[in-house]
């Protein structure tokens, strides 16, 4: 009889053990963490309280607000030298009109690092504000620029998480003999070196973006990809639209696309 019992016993911690490391593996989650401007901001996740985002700002969509819908689970083996889990949950923290300092000096990034843990992944695409001088609430030099960038990369890897540094993502303009041309100065060739410097996942996100868009032509990105909307056709914008910084659902997702593919060549 005792023996029935010790044996029983064996069995139910056996399967127990067993259950508690299926559950754990179907747990293990690889968050990504997106930090930066509009062009990555996701506007339906409450981004504006208590508003309805199809009344107040559709079609506007930032790259990051789809990109969750790249990692679907056959896609995950192709990430094995980031991160080796079941399934990523993007959490995107990026807001319109910040750039690397005021994003800090919100406290924005705190909150990210302070729930930053081992193996979490953080993808960083700033420029467009840090150049804006005009806007002293914004603007930081291309040596702070910098600065900010190894900060943040310094205190993600304290958590024992990955960083990656991105390039601005290029704007409408300026278009040369069909090629569209980088508007954003020195700030991508900054975050490059502080790439090489430190020995950072890197993604060239300008460059990928002209390169991309110029293949389609101007015509069709601006209409197809850009904020640039007839009046009429959407309940956010009664008499249109012209901007060619913004992304239309379109654009946004040739865009995360890229970083998607640009991850998985990371070595």
């Amino acid at each position: 009889m005792l023996h029935k019992i010790v044996k029983f016993n064996l069995v139910f911690i056996l399967v127990t053990v067993l259950l508690f490391a299926c559950t754990t593996k179907q747990e293990q989650i690889t968050r990504l963490f997106l930090i930066g401007d509009s062009t990555v901001a996701d506007y339906a996740n409450n981004y504006d309280p208590g508003k309805d985002y199809f009344k107040t700002r559709y079609p506007v969509t930032g790259w990051g607000q789809v990109f969750q819908e790249l990692f679907v689970e056959n896609e995950l083996k192709n990430f094995k030298h980031l991160f080796d889990t079941d399934s990523v949950l993007i959490d995107n923290r990026a807001r319109g009109g910040r750039s690397t300092r005021s994003f800090f000096e919100e406290g924005r990034w705190r909150s990210v690092y302070e729930q930053l843990k081992p193996g979490d992944l953080v993808i960083m695409q700033f420029g467009h504000n840090d150049a804006a001088v005009n806007k002293v609430e914004r603007y930081v030099s291309v040596e702070g620029y910098k600065e900010y960038l190894r900060m943040y990369v310094l205190q993600t890897r304290a958590k024992q998480a990955i960083p990656i540094i991105l390039t601005p993502v290029c704007r409408n303009y300026p278009w040369q003999e069909g090629r569209l041309e980088n508007v954003h100065g020195e700030y991508p060739q900054a975050a490059k070196e502080v790439a090489e410097e430190m020995e950072v996942f890197f993604i060239d996100l300008n460059q990928l973006t002209m390169e991309a868009f110029s293949e389609k032509g101007q015509d069709y990105v601006s209409s197809h990809y850009f904020m640039n909307l007839p009046a009429g056709l959407y309940e956010a914008y009664p008499n249109g639209q012209s901007d060619n910084t913004h992304f239309q659902p379109e654009g946004a997702r040739v865009v995360a696309a890229l970083v998607f593919e640009a991850m998985k060549s990371q070595k």
